[in-house]
């Protein structure tokens, strides 16, 4: 794509609801077997799917069901549950998980890594206490907006011309979404979620056949590595080695037990300092003593980051 800067414009596209209800007219769950999936997809993700979701599960796996020729979902379970039907569980996974993100989604978070992170990172850096590497995990990655943001975000303060290194590591269960968030191209009506600086100097905008989309440039796109991670399962990256890890809108989909699980890990995974944020709906005040609140949905060890 050349190198010109998209311009902003507002469009979107209402849902298909009419094919939602089809699906629903034609593939149904019983009570009985919506249970064994919850079990199922609970075992595999920690993901727990209310007793209110058989519309959205029956919506989300009726075209593994086509794809498969299978009538019934009764069917579907009997096939995914055999032992060596390991890929289907995944595509199985991709169907139902949510992959709901834009960029700087939630923009009170990247001030906040604007202005007071990155700002204290820096000063640090100046008088040799801290040395000038960065590690970031956007956990529940999703298509891939969260990371890049991050990327856009480090890359404009924390540049590699003034000797800044930038690793951002970036994962998500979905083997579907990772496939096309590595591919870093988006629909154009995206880019007013994108601040008008950052947008012209780190997308790219398409011509000729590739209109209407936009594409990251190359050199963001280097500062993101993408792996498929299940968080109930792992394995989870080093301890103590992440500044900041976005585990951002992810945990609200857990039981309580798994939840608190994942808060133990990602919290072993934070480097000295370092800082966990969380969805706004996300309250790990009362579930984990090791973690106090910096502003809301934003954490650190106790006894950390005094003055924040």
């Amino acid at each position: 794509m050349p190198a010109s800067a998209p311009r902003r414009k507002r469009s979107g596209l209402p849902p298909d609801s009419d094919a939602l209800q089809r699906d629903l007219a034609e593939f149904s769950v019983s009570p009985a077997l919506f249970g064994k999936f919850q079990q199922l997809i609970h075992q595999e993700t920690g993901i727990w799917l209310g007793d209110t979701k058989s519309a959205l599960l029956c919506g989300r796996l009726s075209r593994r069901l086509r794809k498969l020729q299978m009538s019934s979902l009764d069917e579907y379970y009997d096939l995914v549950t055999l032992p060596d039907q390991h890929d289907e569980r995944v595509l199985m996974i991709d169907a139902i998980t949510t992959n709901e993100t834009r960029f700087f989604r939630d923009p009170r978070h990247f001030e906040f890594l604007e202005s007071r992170v990155i700002a204290r990172w820096r000063a640090e850096a100046q008088k040799g206490l801290r040395t000038k590497s960065v590690c970031v995990w956007s956990a529940g990655c999703s298509s891939g907006e969260e990371p890049y943001s991050l990327a856009m975000l480090l890359a404009r303060h924390l540049p590699a011309e003034q000797g800044w290194s930038v690793a951002i590591l970036a994962t998500d269960i979905s083997t579907r979404i990772l496939a096309q968030a590595r591919i870093g191209i988006y629909n154009i009506a995206k880019s007013p979620d994108i601040p008008e600086p950052l947008l012209k100097d780190y997308m790219l905008k398409g011509v000729d056949q590739q209109q209407g989309q936009m594409k990251v440039m190359p050199a963001i796109q280097a500062m993101v590595g993408f792996q498929n991670l299940n968080l109930a399962h792992g394995p989870y990256p080093p301890e103590a080695h992440f500044d900041v890890i976005f585990c951002r809108n992810v945990l609200i989909y857990f039981d309580l037990p798994s939840k608190q699980t994942v808060v133990e890990h990602l919290t072993r995974c934070l480097a000295r300092n370092g800082l966990l944020f969380v969805g706004q709906a996300e309250n790990l005040s009362s579930m984990n003593s090791h973690l106090k609140s910096l502003v809301p949905a934003v954490y650190a060890r106790a006894g950390e980051h005094v003055g924040f």
